[in-house]
């Protein structure tokens, strides 16, 4: 009896989404199952490239024979790469064609790590860094300002295809917060480039935005003036010569 109602139960919640349209579904639920669509189900062909197809022999030979399952997470983005910033099922299962390994062992990698998309995103894929420095520093400041700019919800796509705005755990640059990385698929994998942007303010984000939309590519990198790399402002004032040796071993014996 239980067994049924909650059989039941969950055909009335696959049902529920089955009715809602894929690209509104919040991102965390779209990275935890798979619904087939008419533009992302296993019945479309995909292939990679004649080009990214040398680019995968040259990956491969970069493990033994034995364990190309080794290869899986860079054939995948590869495969994002080439499929304009996300990942169909039918690219997942050609992955796993390739390295010999069920779908789901494909499926289990795509679904774990956040750098891959399940979702259609824009040319340029803007992520906002929201690990506790960042916001700290107002990273919310700086997705509201996206977000408004663009006329879009987090995780949407604007409706020209150029820009999407999503969310991604620490980047590693925290003396340089708050950033955000532009993930550029407008020219395919030959042209993709994934580029952090630092200790940017609101309006700074928009110039960016503005600056791609032009078809320019703006400078990355700190973009506080006063700053270069993730030293201060003003320049370094400690370590401003080589250390001294520790006293109890003599370097130059070694």
């Amino acid at each position: 009896m239980l067994g049924r109602l909650a059989s039941k139960r969950l055909l009335e919640i696959r049902q529920v989404f089955r009715q809602t349209p894929q690209t509104t579904r919040p991102f965390s639920t779209a990275l935890n199952y798979h619904i087939d669509s008419p533009d992302n189900n296993p019945d479309l062909p995909w292939k990679f490239t004649p080009t990214n197809s040398k680019k995968v022999t040259e990956i491969l030979s970069h493990y033994p024979s034995n364990y190309k399952r080794s290869a899986c997470i860079p054939l995948l983005d590869l495969a994002q790469q080439q499929n304009k910033g996300w990942l169909p099922v039918s690219a997942m299962n050609e992955v796993a064609r390739i390295i010999e390994v069920a779908p789901i062992r494909v499926y289990e990698v795509a679904t774990f790590y956040s750098m891959f998309n399940r979702t259609k995103v824009g040319r340029y894929h803007l992520l906002v860094c929201g690990t506790t420095p960042c916001m700290i520093r107002g990273s919310r400041d700086i997705e509201a300002a996206l977000l408004k700019h663009l006329g879009v919800q987090r995780n949407e796509v604007t409706k020209d295809g150029l820009f999407s705005v999503g969310e991604m755990e620490c980047m590693g640059s925290c003396v340089n917060a708050p950033m955000i990385t532009v993930a550029d698929y407008s020219n395919g994998s030959e042209g993709y480039t994934y580029n952090y942007f630092e200790d940017v303010t609101p309006e700074q984000v928009v110039e960016i935005v503005e600056a791609l939309k032009r078809g320019e590519k703006p400078p990355h990198g700190t973009q506080n003036p006063k700053r270069i790399n993730c030293g201060p402002e003003g320049g370094i004032t400690t370590l401003l010569s080589d250390p001294k040796p520790p006293p109890c071993r003599d370097l130059d014996a070694c």
